[in-house]
């Protein structure tokens, strides 16, 4: 089988990696890729938003899957396309989507369908928010209703902080909400319609800083799976939060299909959303694939098609952990154009792979910085420690003066299990 793999990030590479390594993957195009993903696939340059293009390309190459990695080719109605056309689609349409595309709309359905949340307002009048933010007392989480790349949150600890991430909207919709005291973990979920299966969980860390400070990113690293998440709290997160939200969609005629990503936070009355997005996260990505096990292809396919009954997803006993190498002066302005070494010395410490999330290559054959968020750093280990320290080891490998990276990924849960 042909697959066609949309997007250009450090997810992206992840999944190029483990669709290329599947039985049922014959020729991999990815459109338009990046230095890592051309290790496994044929990269076009292509807008993965342009949805007539994106048809174009698959029926060019007789696709028999289309995997969707990023979200705006998603909120664009590029899965819809792909379906009207009659190719398999890996990834929500338009309207299902929106569970991502408006954080407004998520809290709205959770309201109407009793699913546990943080209580909030949502608003596009400044005056109105301003108003209501003495509601919520301090600290308070002030979210852009829209597309943000993981990086639209404020959570505000003065009521200076929170009345200036107000008005930086300039009266754009927003969400304001309490802020839930907690560990958040992520869990993965395979969706059709109403039928929903646990993929993986993981752990992000958002904030910038070591001891999650300084402002919130993309994501500075993540490990899978997230023990914090237990077998009975994911399946509490299964009943009371995926399962609701995927029968709602289809109940509204938006069936879901793809990958749920559920932002929960653990707190003392159970698991609460935090907020979904319709595709893996990144750099969860990196994080769980490694760990995957049997065809991702026919994973992937059988939820495309509907066929939930055949979605087995299989998971090793190891441990991962992804570290972000990510350029000076992120989540701001990066530093652009250094030079990047070592990774092939950093892919001989056992159990570790790099992946690229923002870099290019110079004419000269060099490979530099080109984003925000530069590499990911994955490392396999029989143990959290034990990927940890490979992780790291890798990381120190690298050459790459303008870049900066956390070295306290999996501290709670290492932490935990001294």
């Amino acid at each position: 089988m042909t697959v066609l793999l949309l997007g250009s990030g450090g997810r992206e590479d992840a999944l190029a990696m483990g669709l290329r390594q599947s039985p049922s993957c014959d020729k991999l195009i990815a459109a338009p890729g990046n230095p890592g993903i051309a290790r496994w696939a044929t990269c076009v340059a292509l807008d993965p938003t342009d949805a007539e293009k994106v048809v174009a390309l698959a029926r060019e190459h007789n696709a028999g899957l289309v995997v969707v990695g990023p979200e705006a080719p998603l909120v664009a109605g590029v899965a819809d396309a792909c379906a009207e056309a009659g190719i398999p689609v890996f990834g929500p349409g338009a309207a299902a989507a929106i569970l991502e595309g408006s954080k407004g709309f998520t809290k709205d359905l959770c309201l109407a369908e009793s699913i546990p949340t943080a209580r909030y307002v949502r608003t596009d009048d400044t005056d109105f928010a301003l108003a209501s933010l003495s509601e919520f007392g301090l600290p308070v989480v002030i979210k852009a209703d829209g597309l943000a790349a993981g990086k639209g949150v404020t959570i505000a600890e003065t009521a200076e902080e929170a009345e200036e991430a107000v008005r930086a909207a300039g009266g754009g919709p927003l969400v304001i909400e309490e802020f839930l005291r907690g560990e958040e973990a992520s869990l993965f979920a395979l969706v059709h319609g109403e039928e929903a299966v646990v993929l993986a969980s993981a752990q992000d860390h958002k904030r910038v800083g070591e001891g999650d400070s300084g402002p919130n990113t993309g994501g500075m690293g993540a490990y899978s799976p997230a023990p914090v998440l237990t077998g009975e709290l994911e399946q509490r997160a299964m009943a009371e939060i995926v399962i609701p939200t995927a029968r709602a969609m289809a109940r509204a005629g938006t069936p879901f299909v793809g990958v749920l990503y559920a932002g929960l936070m653990l707190t003392s009355d159970g698991p609460k959303l935090i907020e979904y997005n319709v595709r893996f996260g990144d750099p969860e990505c990196e994080a769980i694939i490694p760990r995957l096990e049997g065809d991702l292809v026919q994973l992937l396919l059988c939820v495309a098609e509907g066929r939930m009954g055949d979605v087995r997803p299989q998971l090793s006993d190891t441990h991962s952990m992804t570290v972000i190498v990510a350029a000076e002066g992120y989540p701001g302005t990066p530093k652009r154009g250094g030079p990047i070494d070592g990774i092939e010395a950093a892919e001989r410490v056992p159990g570790v792979t790099v992946f690229h999330c923002g870099t290019a290559r110079h004419a000269s054959g060099a490979l530099l910085g080109a984003g925000g968020r530069v590499l990911a750093v994955t490392a396999l280990g029989p143990s959290l420690a034990e990927a940890r320290a490979r992780a790291y080891q890798a990381v120190d490998a690298i050459d790459y003066p303008h870049g900066f990276h956390r070295r306290d990924i999996g501290w709670r849960e290492l932490e935990r299990s001294e």
